[in-house]
């Protein structure tokens, strides 16, 4: 049996992560692999109306990251313990990672006030594996342009975006065997190999 995988997909919005999750998914269901496929915030029918919030309504940092790590708490009891727990793998379009990228980094929230939050909410929990899409902010943005209508965060400037960038840089300084980098600009075949490669999949 293949052990359980906690896998996390980080990466500034427009950075092209999504588009690999199902990629990942499919590989892993045909060698056999139970997979569950996530997102945060979200996942679950209260996470998925914090999510709403958060996106939509405005609030200060401390209300969003509350927010934030709140919808996680049911997220995390129950989909993710309780999959892994049956020894399926659970992919998960951003984690606890994005909160210090975004709320820490792009807000300047207080990197402590989220420490304290994360061990109270995780309890140590953390992805086997995270993959950061490593893209520029600027071709980030137009890939954005392109895609939909922006939310609260994705109506942000560069220089938000550049300091949520900072904030994953610092994250994985502080663990970088947890991470393997993928540079997100490159073409999107070469992105799926580098992808495909860093979960332990044959592109």
């Amino acid at each position: 049996m293949t052990p359980a995988r906690f896998i996390t997909f980080e990466g500034i919005d427009g950075a092209g992560k999504s588009t690999h999750i199902a990629v990942v998914a499919q590989r892993l269901r045909q060698r056999g692999d139970e997979v569950v496929v996530t997102r945060e915030p979200g996942g679950t029918e209260l996470a998925e109306a914090l999510r709403e919030l958060v996106l939509t309504r405005p609030m200060d940092s401390l209300t969003e990251s509350l927010l934030v790590f709140a919808a996680r708490r049911d997220h995390l009891q129950r989909v993710i313990e309780p999959a892994l727990a049956a020894g399926q793998t659970v992919l998960c379009d951003r984690f606890t990672d994005a909160t210090f990228a975004y709320q820490g980094g792009g807000r300047g929230f207080d990197l402590g006030v989220l420490r304290t939050l994360e061990q109270w909410v995780q309890a140590g929990r953390q992805p086997d594996l995270t993959l950061w899409f490593d893209v520029p902010a600027a071709l980030a943005a137009e890939r954005r342009a392109q895609a939909r209508a922006a939310d609260r965060f994705e109506g942000e400037d560069l220089a938000f975006f550049e300091r949520v960038a900072e904030g994953y840089r610092q994250r994985i300084a502080a663990a970088p065997q947890r991470f393997a980098r993928i540079d997100g600009a490159r073409p999107l075949d070469e992105v799926q190999r580098a992808v495909l490669a860093a979960v332990g999949l044959e592109p």
